[in-house]
């Protein structure tokens, strides 16, 4: 019975625990969505709140009204957003595959090098020479995508766990007793069954794709192949870059816009997240078993 109280009592504690972290989590979400349709002039005398003091859809029209440059930002996001999570899954499945199977010629060296690079590598200055100057990818597309797929050993070190830890070597075993090469084995029971951590790190890359400024910021100086976030960025640090959207900042509703444009960014990820949820957490578990 004592036990039976504890267990209760524990419970009880852990659901006050996750209530609390939920609503730390969901409120600034709710503010910032409450903020971007709060009138400029009002946000800026009394502040955010939870609900806006006087509502207004005038940075959300701005944003519109200026579609073919935010729109334009916004297609490249998605678009390397959709590429580099494809060409990372290409890359990682097949490279985990390999590491996966212990009579692979070299694999303990090849596995320390990846582990090597998931500890060192050569620094903001080296790699801004390799990308610009050998790899010639400044104001280049490729620039958003590269640098984070060469940097995804630890996505190859997490499928290769769940591949030893939760695939038996006896399905392998009978495929080949029917003639598939490791090829179709791969294809054919590898791939199917890890569709959890792969699902999982499509999740991961795609938030990594989606969020990042950095590299547009290092790589690129065209503002018409900005994405969406650098505009966002730019438009936080700079006031040099809103002349560059229109002749007439007087009347812009700066801050609000800012706000919305952040909306329209977090959303595809809050939508596309409830998919991939049960892939997350089961892929994230299973893969990190044993390595």
């Amino acid at each position: 019975m004592k036990i039976f109280k504890k267990k209760n009592r524990f419970l009880l504690l852990s659901h006050i625990i996750l209530i609390l972290v939920s609503v730390a989590v969901i409120v600034p979400f709710w503010i910032l969505f409450a903020a971007s349709f709060t009138d400029e002039n009002w946000a800026i005398n009394h502040g955010f709140s939870l609900i806006p003091g006087e509502w207004s859809t005038l940075a959300y029209q701005y944003v519109l009204s200026r579609w073919q440059t935010f729109g334009k930002a916004y297609l490249i996001t998605i678009c390397v957003t959709v590429s580099g999570v494809l060409l990372c899954l290409v890359v990682t499945a097949p490279c985990a595959y390999m590491l996966s199977k212990k009579n692979l010629f070299g694999r303990r060296v090849i596995t320390f090098l990846l582990v090597f690079t998931m500890l060192f590598n050569g620094g903001m200055v080296a790699s801004y020479v390799n990308y610009t100057q050998i790899f010639h990818l400044k104001n280049t597309y490729l620039a958003y995508i590269i640098p984070n797929l060469v940097t995804s050993a630890y996505t190859i070190m997490l499928v290769k766990s769940y591949y030893q830890s939760s695939i038996p070597d006896e399905l392998y075993e009978s495929a080949r007793i029917d003639g598939a090469s490791e090829f179709g084995c791969f294809l054919r029971i590898a791939v199917p069954l890890a569709k959890p951590i792969l699902a999982s790190i499509a999740l991961m890359q795609g938030i990594a794709y989606w969020n990042d400024w950095q590299n547009g910021t290092y790589y690129i100086s065209d503002y018409g192949k900005w994405g969406i976030m650098n505009v966002l960025n730019s438009l936080n640090n700079s006031a040099s870059y809103l002349s560059q959207l229109t002749t007439q900042t007087e009347g812009v509703p700066t801050t609000t816009m800012r706000l919305a444009i952040a909306v329209i960014g977090i959303v595809p990820l809050m939508c596309i997240y409830p998919l991939f949820q049960k892939y997350f957490v089961k892929g994230i578990t299973m893969g990190s078993v044993k390595g």
